[in-house]
């Protein structure tokens, strides 16, 4: 008797030992459902679809942290090919400045202002004159903020008789904004200012 009650208390204790194991194997099975459905939602959430030319083209969101570095690039990029790139029409040269004053500080503006009342736009339009930016190189540094910047390119000023080519380099930090129709980017340039701006080159046409 005493081994048939011997064999009843063992057994009780497998089916309880089971019993547990079942629990927490059916515990941690919900989980993992639980965070794959999680991580599905957030996916189908990420991707989107473009209509183009009739043809739907998948497209996926990320996080903005990922996109940073080219991000900022980018906004330093169109602030100096707006503020740099004239030519000898009035309407013209507004709408350009006018971009890139959108995406900068007073420091733009001061140096905006300070050209204009050198003539310097004045004897664009009156000499017939172009000017072009090529941009070299646009370093960034993300890990400060304000995000530091520099910029390398090259200036060409096309006249009827010559083409100057001349060397640019700025420097200036980035500060985080709204995104707007004429911020893209969310960036502020701050403290713009300009450390080389000399001729390198010049040709006769």
């Amino acid at each position: 008797m005493f081994q048939q009650l011997k064999n009843i208390d063992t057994a009780f204790k497998h089916v309880r030992l089971f019993s547990i194991l079942m629990i927490f194997g059916c515990i941690a099975l919900c989980g993992f459902t639980i965070y794959k459905s999680y991580k599905i939602v957030q996916e189908t959430q990420a991707r989107i679809y473009i209509l183009a030319n009739g043809k739907a083209i998948e497209a996926f969101s990320s996080e903005r942290k990922d996109n940073v570095p080219v991000e900022a690039r980018d906004h330093v990029r169109m602030f100096h090919y707006y503020f740099f790139t004239l030519h000898p029409d009035d309407k013209v040269i507004q709408s350009n400045i006018k971009r890139a004053l959108y995406l900068a500080d007073e420091t733009a503006q001061t140096q905006y202002d300070n050209l204009r009342e050198n003539s310097y736009y004045a004897n664009i339009i009156s000499g017939n004159v172009s000017q072009e930016i090529q941009i070299d190189s646009i370093k960034v540094d993300i890990d400060q903020y304000p995000i530091y910047f520099r910029c390398v390119a090259k200036q060409k000023i096309i006249r009827a008789t010559s083409i100057v080519t001349r060397s640019l380099v700025t420097e200036g930090f980035l500060r985080n904004v709204l995104r707007s129709d004429n911020n893209p980017h969310g960036f502020l340039i701050e403290r713009w200012s300009t450390l080389e701006n000399k001729d390198i080159k010049s040709e006769n046409r």
